[in-house]
């Protein structure tokens, strides 16, 4: 890897809106995309009408915070069960149910466990996180964690759905910079159906081979049974 600029609290937030984003997409089969304008805050908040959390701690410590509007949760929700073949009509149509909440919950969990991931495989570090909670709320609560950090800094960032539904993620972290001390080579992360593909490929091949192989020996039997 060659030696660039700095990263800075802003290029790991985007390192976590792309995780929002390829999660959520991918789960949902639905596009979600976020806002190129980054709002500076001097508070984390969980606010109406699903707010969840999760604290990181390691190399860089720090809160992740995502606000749902009920129209937002239902959506993301319902079309996460829809992909996995759950009939429309056994889904929960109120935000308030549990089994939104549970949902919610597992999917924030599957986001800071992609972003985390990458943020040790291209930051060469290691971060560590705890159970994501979740909170059916109907008034802004202020989560006081931003006290524990040195440097504290806050930011907001807009996400929109496919139906247009709106919600928000906010990160409270140290203020942190990291700086390249010399050239290492990025491993590129292993994947499993392709090293599969590719072993299957393999046998192939050998197989191929064999039959070739054999169908020479049974020409030089024959030639050599003619006297040729």
């Amino acid at each position: 890897m060659k030696k660039n600029k700095p990263i800075t609290t802003e290029d790991i937030l985007i390192k976590l809106c792309n995780s929002v984003k390829n999660v959520l997409s991918a789960a949902a089969q639905t596009p979600i995309d976020y806002s190129p304008m980054i709002q500076r805050i001097t508070k984390t908040s969980l606010k109406p009408d699903i707010g969840c959390f999760v604290v990181f701690d390691g190399a860089f410590s720090g809160l992740v915070v995502i606000n749902f509007s009920a129209a937002a949760a239902l959506e993301v929700y319902q079309s996460y069960l829809m992909q996995m073949g759950i009939p429309k009509e056994e889904l929960a149509t109120q935000h308030t149910s549990d089994e939104v909440g549970n949902v919610m919950g597992e999917l924030m969990n599957q986001i800071l466990g992609d972003f985390t991931g990458k943020v040790s495989h291209e930051l060469k570090t290691h971060i560590t996180q705890s159970q994501p909670k979740m909170l059916t709320i109907n008034k802004q609560v202020l989560l006081s964690i931003d006290t524990n950090l040195d440097r504290p800094q806050a930011r907001r960032v807009s996400f929109y759905t496919g139906k247009n539904n709106i919600f928000y993620l906010e990160l409270a972290i140290d203020r942190t910079e990291f700086i390249q001390l010399h050239d290492f080579e990025t491993n590129q992360e292993l994947d499993p159906d392709a090293i599969l593909a590719a072993e299957a490929s393999k046998q192939d091949s050998q197989e191929e081979k064999i039959v070739y192989s054999n169908g020479n020996n049974d020409s030089d039997d024959l030639l050599a049974s003619l006297g040729l």
